[in-house]
This record gives C-alpha cells, structure tokens and sequence, in this order.
C-alpha cells in the first residue's frame, strides 16, 4: 500500500465511538458489537475532490487512550483531528480539554473539528449548548454512527481541511474554519437553551 496524502487522527476517551464513526463513513454499516484491541487501527479511504486523487489513512486509538499518553507517532504528520466524546457520559466531555492540549502540543496548527457522539441515544442533548468547542475555534457537530447523523458531512468536513492544511498556510485553514463555525451558529438558531450539566 502506498504512502497516505493526507493524515487524519481520531481523538477521544475510550468507548466514545471512534471506531465506529470511521466505520460508518467508509462502509454505510453499523454493528453495536464492540471488540477492544491495544493495536493501533488504520483505515484507508480513497476519494477524489477536483480531479485529484487523495489516499487517505484515518488513524484510531484502538484502546491506546486507555494509556497516559498516546505515543508520539500517533501525531506525528497529522493533517486533521476528529476529537469525539459521548453525549450519555460526562466524563468524556471534561476529558476533552486533556485531549485538545495534547493535540496542540504535538500538532498546534491542525484543524480540530469536534463531535458529540451517540445523540441518538440522547436526542434532548442536541438542544444544549457546550462551550468547549466554541472557546477552541472548533467546528461541532452532534453525530452518530447508529442511525448516520452528520458522519459524512464530519469526515468530508475533516478530509477538506486536512487538504487545506496540507496545501496552505494554517492561517488560510483558519480561515476556513471560522466560516464553518459562522455556518454552525447560523443552523443553531435559538437552540441555546441552559447547559445539559455538562459545562458545569
């Protein structure tokens, strides 16, 4: 297998859904049968935007988050970070800001984008609001590998930024990412309704 054009990494506590969100962007399919490996899992996703071809390997913890610290490598030439926690446990949320400066201390100009995963099993959470993606410039989006909500439009989201970064400067990157947020706040409406607990 040749050498991937693009990197992107998923970040997140374990048991949030990582593994299962790559898996329903790159098959359509969705099995709720978990099985836990210490090995580092590699997808590979060809796709082609504008005429180009891009390899690209999305990389997942695969049960190494359960460790202190992922090893350099798994940062190492990343373009793009998928960083996920589950709406049902609110632990995975305060462990964000963990994730986030480790990600900015190996990759301070990637673009991040983050997800609130399994919203179908917590619909009334898509109604809160969560500060901590808003605070880190991050595109949010509420997702789930169960019934598909918003995976392709995160990882076709993902892959273009990754070109971005890749092709141009960081500060065209964010550039871009302030545009998906203006477009983010612009669909939330009036949605701002108290917080779900999980800022407190």
């Amino acid at each position: 297998m040749k050498e991937a054009d693009l990197k992107i990494i998923l970040c997140g506590d374990s048991a949030v859904g990582k593994s299962k969100l790559v898996e329903r962007f790159l098959l359509d399919d969705y099995s709720p049968r978990t099985l836990s490996t210490y090995a580092l899992t590699l997808f590979r996703h060809n796709t082609e935007l504008d005429g180009k071809t891009w390899a690209i390997d999305f990389w997942d913890t695969a049960g190494q988050e359960q460790f202190d610290k992922l090893h350099a490598s798994y940062y190492f030439q990343a373009n793009a970070a998928i960083l996920a926690f589950d709406v049902t446990r609110k632990v995975t949320y305060k462990n964000l800001e963990t994730w986030f400066k480790e990600v900015r201390h190996y990759c301070p100009d990637i673009p991040i984008i983050c997800v609130a995963n399994k919203i179908d099993v917590e619909p009334s959470m898509a109604k809160k609001k969560f500060n901590f993606p808003a605070q880190n410039n991050m595109p949010f989006y509420f997702t789930s590998s169960s019934d598909g909500t918003n995976v392709v439009r995160v990882f076709q989201e993902a892959i273009q930024l990754a070109i971005k970064n890749k092709e141009h400067p960081p500060d065209e990157v964010m550039a871009e990412i302030y545009n998906l947020l203006r477009e983010s706040e612009d669909q939330a409406g009036d949605a701002d309704v108290e917080q779900a607990g999980f800022d407190q």
